[in-house]
């Protein structure tokens, strides 16, 4: 015959566990709230990415003398256009390096703006590069460059652009800048190519 089976006394859960338990729970319906009120709040206004571009262009100077040493200045405007109508935009981290055949010659720079709903703000800047000592094989491409009327120049940087959308937060991410800016040097002018941020 088996033994009777005895039983100890009954566990019950400790109320702090509950308190915990239930502070968990809601949480994690508040983040899910939060979440899908966003996501509602995105497919509503549906803002378009910010575009930093460069609109226009001149080069001021160019000279190489005899010694190998490249004087330039440019003027180089660029803008950064918010085409959002219901988010406001903001840049930060603003930092774009100008380059001749890989040689950096100066660094563009803009402290932290704001971009209205549907506006644009455009920078211009004053670049004059110091003496810039360049080696034979340099020498020569800028000799070339030179006789056929056409010199490019490398942009390469980024800004750290931010969506402010209301109550509902706001979306932080990078614009990149990587595009070559032409030139005629006997008059300056700038040969007008695509040179933006938007995604194509």
């Amino acid at each position: 015959m088996p033994k009777n089976l005895r039983q100890g006394p009954e566990r019950r859960t400790h109320p702090l566990v509950w308190g915990i338990a239930i502070l968990c729970t809601v949480v994690a319906i508040a983040v899910i709230i939060v979440g899908l009120a966003v996501f509602v709040g995105y497919l509503v206004i549906h803002p378009s990415v910010p575009v930093i571009s460069v609109v226009s262009a001149h080069l001021d100077k160019i000279q190489n003398d005899l010694a190998g040493l490249l004087e330039t200045q440019l003027t180089i405007v660029v803008k950064a256009e918010n085409d959002n109508a219901k988010a406001h935009a903001s840049f930060s981290d603003t930092s774009f390096i100008l380059s001749f055949e890989g040689i950096a010659i100066a660094q563009l720079v803009a402290g932290p703006f704001e971009v209205a709903k549907n506006e644009s703000v455009e920078f211009p800047y004053k670049v004059e590069s110091s003496s810039i000592p360049l080696n034979p094989e340099e020498m020569l491409q800028v000799d070339l460059a030179l006789k056929q009327d056409k010199i490019t120049f490398d942009l390469k940087g980024s800004s750290r652009a931010r969506w402010r959308v209301g109550l509902l937060g706001s979306v932080k991410f990078w614009v990149h800048l990587n595009c070559q800016l032409k030139f005629h040097p006997l008059t300056g002018i700038y040969m007008n190519s695509p040179c933006t941020s938007r995604v194509k």
